[in-house]
C-alpha cells in the first residue's frame, strides 16, 4: 500500500503551490513610478506587502520540509515493499486510471427538475427589489438638512404611551488595510483602541463596544498576556463587549466567491470558539460597496439571527423610509418557506460616521461626535463645533439630541431606535473615550431622570438592539416564529450602489483584474490543500503515522494560506494572472495530475516540454494521442507546449509518463499566419463551428469594428447557426469635476468600438486536440479556442483575452459580445457564484448604473435558447442593448474619485482575462416574471472546469524512487448538482496542529433542465439530493458525522439516519467529519 507515500508528496506538493502562489501574489505587488516620480502607495493591495518576508522563509521551509519527506519516503521503500506499513487495497489499482464511457443522455431524476420549474408566487407582504426599481424614479431633489430624504416631523405626544428606548452602539471599522498596510494600522491605531477598550469599558460597567475583524483581534489577542485576555473575557460575559460578525474581515460583497465568503467566516468563528468561546449572534456590515444575499443566507446558516447594512443606493433608502420597511426579513428569492430569513436593519442615511447616525441632520449630528471637540485634530464641516456637556447645557443640548433621535425614529415601525456611534479607526486614544463616553452617559443621564420626555437612552451593543427590538414587537428571540410578522420580507439584492448623484459604485467591480484573477487562482489551490490534507490526516489515522509526515507544519503553512486569502476578501483588497507553468525537461518524467472536483472527467492538460518529440503514456502503458503547439510569447522556457487528455477520478490523482522520442499519436499542429482580405477561418470540433472574420484593413467600417472577430457559431446537434459577435470597446471618463476613479465609473459617453493603430497580427492554429485563432492588437490579445473532446470542454467556446492598457489614460477597455438572442432588457447575472440575480436594464438610470458584479457567470436568453459567459475572475457586466453582453477587462485611470483611496488606478499589470462562452437551445421555456433563475447542469460544469483546472505536478522517475500509481479516494462521482465546497481540517482545541476532524461543506446547486443533456461528457447523475458518504469511500471509513451550522458553532440534533447526507436545493450545509 503506498498510498500515504503518494499524499506525503502530493500533499506537500499542493502546500508549496498554495504558499508560493501567496508568495507570487506579493511579488506582484509593487509602486509605480507616477509621471512626477512620486512612489503611488497601492492602499488596496498594500495590506499583504509586509507579509513577503514571512512568505520567503516559510518558503524555504517548505522546500526543506519536503526534502525531508522525500528522504523519508526514500527510506520507507523497503518497509512498503514487505508490506508492513500499509495493506494493499483497492485505493491504488491502476484501473481506475480508465473511466468508463459517458451515456448519451445525462440521467437526471425528474423530481430534481421541479425546483426550478415550480411557478414564482409572490408573498402578499413581501418586498421584491425588482419591483422597487420598477418603482423608483431615482430623481434626487433636494430634501432639505437630509439632503437625500425628506423632512420629518413628529408630535410631542406620541411617545407617551410607549417610552422611545435608544441604543448608542460604539463601534470602530478598522480596515484590514486600505490607505496603510495591516501591520501599519495595527502599530499605529488598532492596537491602541483594542488596549484602551479594556481599560475603558472596566471603568464604568454602563459602558458598551462592539468589535468585527478577527484578523486584528488575533494579531493584538497573540501580543497580550494572560492578565489582559481574563479582562477581556470579563467584558464579553457580562455583555460589554460583543463581536459582531466576527469574520476575519469585513468582506467585500460583489466581488468575492462564496467560497472564500465561507472561509474566511469559518477562520473568524474558528478562532473565536477556540480562544473565547464566543457564538456571534449578528453581522455587522457597515463599509461593503453595496449587499448580497448569499452574505445573508451564509449568516443564517452561521447560526447568526440578525444583521447590519449601510452602503444602499441613496434613492432606495429614501424609498424604504418612507414605507418604514427599513428593517425585514431578508428572504432568498429561491426560498419557498422562511427557511432562510435573517432580520436586517438598513441604516437610513449617507454613512456610519457619527454626523449620520443619530438623525437627519448631520449639522446637529456632528456636534455630539465629542472627538471633534474644539482643540482636536477633527473638526465639523458645517462650522458649528460640539459642546462638552455641563450642568448649564445639558437640558439644551439634550433636547437638541432628542429631538433627532425622535426624528429618526419616524423611519422605523418599532419605539427602538438604533444610534451607532463610530467611524473608521475611533477611539485610539483614551482621550476619546473619555470625550465620548462621559459627555453621552450625562445627556442618557439627563434623559432618563426626565419622564416627561419619555425616553430611556443607553449605551448598548448591537445584539441588545435587536433583543430589544424583537421583544417589542414579540418576535421569538432569535427566530422568526411570530403569529403575525411586524416586519415586511424582502428579497433581491442591493446592487448597484450610488452615494450621491450618478456616482455608482460599478468601477470597481473591474479594478485591478490581475488581482481578481489571482484571487479566484489561489481559491481553487487552497481548496485543493485542503482536501488533500484532510485524506492525508485521515489516511494516517487509519495505517499509523509514517515518519518525518510535517503534519503540523503543514497545517500551519494551511492556516497561513487561509488567512492570507481571508484577508485578501476585505473590501478594499479584493475590489482592486500568469499561467502556473509546469516545466518537463530531458528524459523520463512523470506527471501527476490531480482532478480537484468531485465528479470524474477528462480535461486538457498543458505542460512545458523541451523537445517537440515526446510520447505520453498512461497508468497503464498506453500511448496517449497527444499535440505539441509552439510557444510564441516565451521561447526562453521551453521549446514546447505538450497537451494531451488526461482522465482522472474525482478528486483522484492520475499518473502519466512523459518519454523522450518519437511518437506518431503526438502530432504537431498546423499554423497559418493571415494576410488582408483573407477569407473568414472556419475551427470546429465535435460539437460546435465558429466562423471567424479576418478583415483587417485599417480604417474599414464593419460590424467586426475593422478586427478579427468571431461571427457565427453552429450547433452541430441541430445544425442550427447563430449570430455571436465578438467586439472590443473603449470608455473614457466625464469632464465633470468628479471623474473614474477606482471605486466610481463615470463615463463620458456610450462606448467607441476599439480602432487599434496597427493591423493585427492574426494565427491560426489548428490540431487534433484544439484548434484557435489568435488576433494580436495593440492593446490586446485575444484567443478563441475549440477543445476536440467529446464532452463539457468541448461544448464552449474558451476565450482568452490579454490586456495591456499601461500606456493609455483614463481609458476603460471592455468585450462585447452581439448576438440575435431576443433578450429585451432582461439579463441575468450570478452573485458570489452561489446564486443567479434577473437584471434589467433601466433606460431611466445613466449607463454606469446598469453594470453588476459578475462573479462566475453572465447570461441573457429568449424562448429559443440562452447565451452565457462564464468567467474565472470577478469583473463588472452589462446588457446594454438587447442580445448584448458587455464585460469591463481593465481601467486605467489618472485621478482620485474622492472616495478616500487618494489615488487613481495607475499599477496595472498585463492582465489575462479567462472566460468560456457557452451556446444551449432550450427545450422549456423560464418563466419571464420570475425573480430568480438557474443555470443548466452544463454551465455549473463549464464554470467548474474553468475555475477548478486539473493540477499538474511533474515527478522525477529515478530508480531510487517508489513507483506512483493513480489514486482514487471516491468510487464514484458525486451526483451532478453536488459540489464538495470544502473538506477543510479543525484546528485542536488543545494543540496547536490540527485535530482528528475535517469540516465536510457541502452545496447542492440549482439547476434548470430546460437545456440538452446529450453528449454532455459527464460520468454523474442526480439523487434527489440524497448521498450516502460511506458508500462513496473507496477504502476511508465514516467513523462519525455530525451535522453542524455553517461556521461550525453550533450542532444540529437531527433524527436522520447520520450516513445519508439530505439537501435541499440550493442549500449549503457542514457537517462535523471524522474518517478512518
Amino acid at each position: 500500500m503506498k498510498l500515504s507515500r503518494q499524499f506525503t508528496v502530493f500533499g506537500s506538493a499542493i502546500f508549496c503551490v498554495v504558499v508560493f502562489s501567496l508568495y507570487l501574489m506579493l511579488d506582484h505587488i509593487d509602486h509605480s513610478k507616477n509621471p512626477n516620480g512620486e512612489r503611488i502607495q497601492n492602499g488596496q493591495l498594500g495590506i499583504l506587502q509586509d507579509k513577503i518576508d514571512h512568505l520567503e522563509r516559510l518558503l524555504a521551509e517548505n522546500n526543506e520540509i519536503i526534502g525531508n519527506i522525500r528522504d523519508s519516503v526514500i527510506n520507507l521503500r523497503e518497509t512498503v515493499k514487505d508490506g508492513k506499513m500499509f495493506p494493499e487495497g483497492n485505493m491504488s489499482q491502476g484501473d481506475l486510471e480508465l473511466l468508463p464511457p459517458a451515456p448519451a443522455l445525462l440521467p437526471i431524476h425528474s423530481e430534481d427538475c421541479q425546483f426550478a420549474a415550480r411557478t414564482y408566487s409572490k408573498t402578499a407582504d413581501g418586498v421584491q427589489m425588482l419591483d422597487v426599481y420598477d418603482l423608483l424614479s431615482f430623481d434626487n431633489p433636494d430634501g432639505g438638512v437630509w439632503k437625500q430624504g425628506f423632512d420629518i416631523s413628529y408630535q410631542d405626544n406620541e411617545w407617551d404611551n410607549e417610552p422611545l428606548q435608544v441604543f448608542v452602539v460604539p463601534h470602530s471599522h478598522n480596515d484590514p488595510g486600505w490607505l496603510k498596510t495591516f501591520d501599519d494600522y495595527y502599530r499605529d491605531q488598532t492596537q491602541h483602541i483594542l488596549n484602551n477598550m479594556v481599560v475603558k469599558l472596566h471603568e464604568d460597567s454602563r459602558r458598551k463596544m462592539i468589535w468585527s475583524e478577527i484578523s486584528y483581534f488575533s494579531k493584538w489577542w497573540d501580543n497580550i498576556d494572560e492578565q489582559k485576555r481574563d479582562a477581556v473575557r470579563r467584558l464579553i460575559e457580562s455583555g460589554q463587549l460583543e463581536v459582531a460578525t466576527g469574520g476575519w474581515v469585513m468582506p467585500d460583497e460583489a466581488s468575492t466567491h462564496y467560497f472564500a465568503l465561507i472561509d474566511q467566516l469559518v477562520e473568524g468563528h474558528q478562532w473565536l470558539e477556540r480562544n473565547l468561546g464566543v457564538k456571534p449572534k449578528t453581522g455587522w456590515a457597515v463599509d461593503p460597496f453595496g449587499h448580497t444575499p448569499t452574505q445573508a443566507y451564509l449568516l443564517r446558516q452561521a447560526g447568526l439571527s440578525n444583521m447590519l447594512i449601510q452602503r444602499v443606493h441613496y434613492s432606495v433608502k429614501k424609498h424604504f423610509a418612507s414605507q418604514k420597511t427599513l428593517e425585514f426579513f431578508w428572504r432568498q428569492n429561491w426560498d419557498q418557506d422562511s427557511s432562510s430569513d435573517i432580520l436586517c436593519h438598513m441604516m437610513p442615511f449617507y454613512s456610519y460616521d457619527v454626523p449620520h447616525t443619530c438623525g437627519p441632520d448631520p449639522k446637529i449630528c456632528c456636534q455630539f461626535d465629542f472627538k471633534r471637540l474644539p482643540g482636536g485634530r477633527i473638526s465639523c464641516p458645517w462650522r458649528i463645533p460640539p459642546q462638552a456637556i455641563t450642568d448649564n447645557n445639558v437640558q439644551e443640548r439634550a433636547q437638541t439630541l432628542l429631538d433627532q433621535y425622535r426624528k429618526k425614529s419616524k423611519l422605523f415601525r418599532t419605539n427602538v431606535l438604533l444610534a451607532p456611534l463610530g467611524d473608521d479607526f475611533r477611539y485610539t486614544e483614551a482621550v476619546e473615550w473619555d470625550q465620548q463616553f462621559d459627555n453621552y452617559q450625562k445627556l442618557f443621564d439627563y434623559m432618563n431622570s426626565h419622564p416627561e420626555l419619555h425616553v430611556q437612552a443607553q449605551f448598548g451593543t448591537i445584539s441588545d438592539y435587536f433583543e430589544a427590538l424583537r421583544k417589542s414587537t414579540g418576535m421569538d428571540p432569535v427566530g422568526i416564529n411570530v403569529g403575525q410578522l411586524a416586519l415586511p420580507v424582502l428579497s433581491g439584492d442591493f446592487f448597484t450602489y450610488a452615494d450621491r448623484d450618478d456616482h455608482y459604485w460599478s468601477g470597481y467591480f473591474t479594478s485591478r483584474p490581475f488581482y481578481k484573477r489571482l484571487d479566484r487562482v489561489l481559491e481553487s489551490h487552497l481548496r485543493v490543500a485542503e482536501v488533500l490534507y484532510s485524506l492525508t490526516l485521515a489516511n494516517i489515522q487509519k495505517y499509523g503515522q509514517p515518519n518525518d509526515y510535517p503534519a503540523v507544519d503543514n497545517y500551519k503553512l494551511l492556516t497561513e494560506a487561509r488567512r492570507n486569502l481571508g484577508l485578501f476578501q476585505h473590501h478594499d483588497a479584493i475590489t482592486g494572472t500568469g499561467k502556473d507553468w509546469v516545466v518537463v525537461d530531458y528524459g523520463t518524467r512523470l506527471l501527476v495530475v490531480y482532478n480537484p472536483t468531485e465528479q470524474a472527467r477528462m480535461s486538457m492538460v498543458t505542460v512545458y516540454v523541451t523537445t517537440p518529440k515526446v510520447r505520453v503514456l498512461n497508468a497503464l502503458g498506453h500511448v496517449v494521442r497527444a499535440q505539441v503547439s509552439a510557444v510564441w510569447n516565451d521561447a526562453s522556457h521551453a521549446a514546447a507546449d505538450l497537451s494531451f487528455v488526461a482522465q482522472a477520478a474525482p478528486l483522484g490523482l492520475s499518473v502519466y509518463q512523459l518519454m523522450e522520442g518519437m511518437e506518431p499519436r503526438t502530432e504537431a499542429a498546423k499554423y497559418m499566419l493571415l494576410q488582408d482580405d483573407a477569407a473568414p477561418v472556419h475551427i470546429e470540433n465535435p460539437h460546435l463551428k465558429l466562423s471567424i472574420s479576418t478583415l483587417i484593413h485599417l480604417g474599414m467600417t464593419l460590424k467586426c469594428s475593422n478586427v478579427s472577430c468571431l461571427q457565427k457559431m453552429r450547433l452541430k446537434e441541430d445544425d442550427s447557426e447563430h449570430l455571436v459577435k465578438v467586439e472590443f470597446v473603449l470608455y473614457g471618463t466625464t469632464s465633470n469635476k468628479d471623474k473614474s476613479g477606482a471605486y466610481l465609473f463615470l463615463p463620458d459617453k456610450e462606448a467607441t468600438i476599439y480602432s487599434p493603430s496597427q493591423p493585427p497580427v492574426v494565427r491560426v492554429t489548428k490540431g487534433p486536440l484544439f484548434s484557435e485563432v489568435t488576433t494580436t492588437f495593440t492593446h490586446i490579445t485575444h484567443t478563441l479556442r475549440l477543445y476536440n473532446i467529446q464532452g463539457v470542454e468541448g461544448q464552449s467556446v474558451e476565450i482568452c483575452n490579454t490586456v495591456d492598457i499601461r500606456g493609455e489614460t483614463n481609458r476603460e477597455i471592455a468585450m462585447r459580445i452581439s448576438s440575435d438572442r431576443n433578450s429585451k432588457d432582461r439579463f441575468f447575472t450570478d452573485l458570489n457564484g452561489y446564486q443567479v440575480q434577473p437584471r434589467k436594464t433601466m433606460a431611466k438610470l445613466p449607463l454606469q448604473a446598469n453594470f453588476y458584479p459578475m462573479t462566475s457567470m453572465v447570461y441573457l436568453q429568449d424562448s429559443s435558447a440562452r447565451l452565457s459567459l462564464l468567467t474565472a475572475q470577478s469583473l463588472g457586466a452589462a446588457s446594454l442593448k438587447s442580445g448584448q453582453l458587455e464585460v469591463i477587462m481593465d481601467r486605467r485611470l489618472n485621478q482620485d474619485d474622492n472616495r478616500g483611496l487618494g489615488q487613481g488606478v495607475l499599477d496595472n499589470k498585463i492582465t489575462a482575462n479567462s472566460f468560456r462562452l457557452l451556446l444551449e437551445k432550450r427545450s422549456s421555456a423560464e418563466e419571464e416574471t420570475a425573480p430568480y433563475s438557474y443555470p443548466s447542469i452544463l454551465s455549473h460544469m463549464s464554470y467548474m472546469y474553468l475555475n477548478h483546472p486539473l493540477i499538474s505536478m511533474a515527478v522525477d522517475q529515478r530508480s531510487d524512487n517508489p513507483s506512483l500509481t493513480p489514486y482514487s479516494p471516491l468510487s464514484t462521482s458525486f451526483p451532478c448538482d453536488m459540489h464538495l465546497v470544502n473538506l477543510r481540517a479543525i484546528q485542536s482545541k488543545v494543540w496547536g496542529g490540527p485535530s482528528e476532524q475535517a469540516a465536510l461543506i457541502l452545496h447542492r446547486k440549482g439547476f434548470d433542465c430546460g437545456f440538452s443533456n446529450r453528449n454532455t461528457g459527464l460520468l454523474c447523475t442526480t439523487t434527489r439530493g440524497k448521498i450516502h458518504l460511506e458508500k462513496l469511500l473507496t477504502d476511508l471509513k465514516v467513523k462519525s458525522i455530525t451535522p453542524v451550522t455553517l461556521s461550525l458553532m453550533h450542532t444540529h440534533n437531527s433524527d436522520a439516519d447520520p450516513q445519508e447526507i439530505s439537501l435541499k436545493p440550493m442549500e449549503i450545509r457542514t457537517y462535523r467529519l471524522q474518517l478512518s
